[in-house]
Order: structure tokens, then C-alpha cells, then sequence
């Protein structure tokens, strides 16, 4: 009788003993189960993080290649106005303006120059450009376009040059070159004195007639403007036709008046002081 209780006893004993091993291990397996869900779920939000990512990539790829397909493809007409030579004017201007010129003669340019002359205020300064298929064109080209170049030599002077209007008592034309060197282009500026009046007289609105034909061989005299060295062109009655004022060596200005040639050399001369 006795050993039949030791053996329920041990049944019982190892019954309990598995049953807590059991419970011991599906506790185990359910803790184990509930950290593989957490992690999963943190898996799970980081590829959903990563997918955003990839997407937001995909896209700034796609916006990237398409701007550069469209700059690509328009760069033509983005880029057709090549402003490297003048777009830095040699003098401080109060307004520019660029006027397309491709296959207008002598008499097209001047009336597309003087559409300009009355869109300025008084002691305003307005810049002209020429442009040829959207290219701005410099002295060289533009000599040939009003027939310069047949009466000077253009050797020594620079591409770089500004023409256009100052306001002050009347508008009045003028013309700003560059140049290598003066006494280089010296020479050439004399010889072109016999011509000058005959090439430039329509740009400063005189009209040649009977009374003002005397001019094509008057010759011109030094001069002072601004204590600037200068050969002027004088009429009959003392007044200033046209001249060419030495601003330094590498500077020259064209006009018809002592208030444009004291307003140019005074811009010029704060510019450079500003450099």
C-alpha cells in the first residue's frame, strides 16, 4: 500500500514537474514570439522608410534629368544673346538698350538709333548695343555696317566701345571707343579727320546742303575740353560741328557738345577711380 502512494507520488512529482517545463517553455515561446513581432514591426517600418526614401530619390532623379533636358534642348534660345564683350559697359549708364540690326543698311541703323533719343530724362545717359541674330556685335563690325572702315584704320583699336544719348539741354549723340594705344591710333585718327564729318554728320542730325557741304573740308584744330587734349571741328560761326576728345591713353570720345564730353569724362574718370 505504501508503495503504491511513493509511486503516485513520483507520478505526480514528475507530472508537475513537466507540466511546469511546459508552461515554462510556451511562455518562452510566446516571450520569444512577441520579440520577433516587435522586431518585425520595426523591420516592417524601416523598409517602409526606406521605401520613401528610394521614392523621393526616384523623383529628384527624374526632375533632375528632366531640367537638364530642357535646358539641353532649349539652350538655343536660352543662351542666343551672347552679352560677353559690352554687357559690362565701360562707363556707369542710366538705361541700355540693344537693338537687332541683321541686314539693315547705314539709313535702318540710324532711325533704330534715334527711336532711342527721346526716351531719356534730363542728365540720363542711355546706352545703345547692336545685336546680329541676337550677338551683340562690336566696333569692329560695326565700322563695316556704316561704311567707317573704308576711311579708318581700325588696327589698333579694341571691339569693346559704347554708343548712345546724354540728356541736358537737348539730347546729344555720342561715341566711346577703346584703344590699344593712342599714339598707335593717332595716325589713323588724323587721316580720318578729312572724312569723318562726311561719315558720322547723319548721326549727329546734320544734313549736308549748301550751307553746310564747306564742312567736308574744313579742318579740324586742337583744342581743350575738360583739360582733355581734343581736335574739334568748328562752323563759320565758332560753334563745335564735331570732335574727338583724348581721354587717355586708351580712351577716346566722339560728340558734338562740351555738357556729353564733360558728363562722359566724368563717368569715366569715377569708374576708373571706382576700379
Amino acid at each position: 500500500m505504501l508503495e503504491n502512494k511513493k509511486i503516485e507520488t513520483y507520478s505526480e512529482d514528475i507530472a508537475e514537474v513537466i507540466g511546469n517545463a511546459e508552461e515554462g517553455f510556451v511562455k518562452k515561446i510566446i516571450h520569444e514570439q512577441g520579440e520577433h513581432e516587435d522586431e518585425n514591426k520595426d523591420l516592417s517600418l524601416e523598409v517602409k522608410k526606406n521605401k520613401i526614401f528610394i521614392f523621393v530619390s526616384i523623383l529628384f532623379i527624374v526632375f533632375t534629368l528632366g531640367i537638364l533636358f530642357f535646358l539641353i534642348t532649349f539652350k538655343k534660345e536660352i543662351f542666343s544673346v551672347n552679352l560677353e564683350k559690352q554687357f559690362t559697359s565701360i562707363i556707369f549708364i542710366d538705361k541700355s538698350e540693344f537693338k537687332e540690326i541683321y541686314n539693315f543698311n547705314k539709313n535702318e541703323i540710324l532711325r533704330s538709333i534715334f527711336t532711342e533719343q527721346n526716351k531719356i530724362k534730363n542728365n540720363e545717359i542711355k546706352g545703345i548695343y547692336f545685336t546680329e541674330n541676337k550677338k551683340v556685335i562690336g566696333f569692329y563690325r560695326f565700322s563695316e555696317l556704316i561704311k567707317v572702315k573704308e576711311n579708318l584704320d581700325i588696327t589698333f583699336f579694341k571691339d569693346n566701345f559704347l554708343l548712345g544719348f546724354f540728356k541736358k539741354e537737348g539730347s546729344s549723340f555720342f561715341i566711346l571707343l577703346k584703344v590699344n594705344s593712342f599714339n598707335l591710333v593717332f595716325p589713323s585718327m588724323q587721316n580720318w579727320e578729312n572724312k569723318m564729318f562726311n561719315d558720322l554728320h547723319e548721326f549727329f542730325k546734320i544734313t549736308l546742303s549748301s550751307e553746310t557741304k564747306y564742312l567736308l573740308t574744313k579742318n579740324f584744330e586742337d583744342g581743350f575740353i575738360q583739360n582733355k587734349n581734343a581736335r574739334i571741328l568748328y562752323d563759320k560761326d565758332g560753334k563745335i560741328v564735331i570732335m574727338y576728345i583724348i581721354v587717355d591713353d586708351n580712351t577716346i570720345i566722339i560728340a558734338d557738345t562740351e555738357n556729353t564730353a564733360q558728363e562722359l569724362i566724368l563717368r569715366f574718370t569715377s569708374s576708373t577711380v571706382g576700379k
